[in-house]
């Protein structure tokens, strides 16, 4: 799953020097709905299914459009490390908005990665942190309120009914925005095939395989695999010879891989290794 998006940020950003971001994620979208919906059928228009997954959607399009449009400015490695902050953003934003106190193990992980941003980011932030990854840092937060309200609602609804109307959403707004932004194709090989290997791939199946496991696993699961993601982003662009990572680079976004790995992992483990002082860490 996290092979996948890893992969699509070198993609998305070839497929923009061919096209606007709104009308690859209207075709993108598009595709993977159809995907879907083959499948679904009438099991997507159960009114609770349109009510749930129209909400889910809105939030989906935030993420997707504020992270397709930073990777005009920004590079594939930055956007993908930038995008990861929103798994320790979960715990944060889930404890302010459910009164889900986070474990103590979860603000080690936020400094942690707060460090990792700053340094991917550069010494001084306001001379380092470009528009894209300002617009990609709301990608992260959008994308840590839909993780929160799925994992409320996905045990609830199918799942495939669920993620394809979500995705028809995204493919109506992004389609919506065109007449504000400007409609810019060219139908190269490269943005078709990244339209094609998204919308079904990285979008159709990996979307739901998340929303799958949300409803059947824990969330360290979940957000131990989501951590990947943007390792696999880094070295698929450098295996194309996309850019090249300096030390900084690395330092940062290896901070922030280790943050989200120390807020979703080492609470659990502690409590694994040590039952008896399991409260010591978790922090209430």
């Amino acid at each position: 799953m996290n092979a996948l998006w890893g992969v699509t940020f070198v993609m998305v950003k070839d497929a923009l020097g061919h096209g606007d971001p709104f009308s690859f994620l209207g075709l993108r979208f598009c595709i993977g709905a159809l995907t879907l919906s083959a499948i679904a059928r009438r099991e997507m228009l159960a009114r609770a299914t349109l009510l749930r997954g129209g909400a889910l959607g809105v939030l989906l399009f935030l993420c997707f459009a504020l992270q397709t449009l930073g990777l005009v400015s920004t590079t594939p490695s930055r956007s993908a490390f930038i995008t990861g902050t929103y798994v320790v953003l979960v715990p944060v934003l889930g404890w302010a908005l459910f009164r889900r106190m986070p474990r103590a193990s979860s603000w080690a992980g936020v400094a942690i990665a707060t460090v990792g941003l700053y340094t991917l980011t550069g010494a001084n932030l306001r001379e380092g942190l470009s528009l894209g990854d300002v617009l990609t840092l709301g990608s992260a937060v959008a994308y840590a309120f839909h993780i929160l309200f799925t994992d409320r609602i996905a045990s609830k609804t199918d799942v495939v009914a669920l993620v394809a109307v979500q995705l028809w959403v995204v493919a109506l707004l992004s389609v919506l925005c065109l007449p504000f932004t400007g409609a810019r194709v060219h139908w190269t090989p490269s943005f078709v095939g990244a339209a094609l290997f998204c919308g079904v791939a990285a979008s159709a199946l990996a979307l739901t395989l998340q929303v799958w496991a949300q409803a059947r696993t824990t969330a360290v699961r979940v957000a131990l695999f989501c951590c990947m993601e943007p390792v696999f982003a880094a070295l698929s662009s450098v295996g194309v010879g996309h850019e090249r990572l300096g030390p900084r680079e690395w330092v940062g976004g290896g901070l922030i891989v280790l943050g989200v790995a120390v807020a979703e992992v080492s609470g659990p483990l502690w409590a694994r290794l040590f039952p008896g002082r399991a409260s010591a860490p978790t922090g209430g």
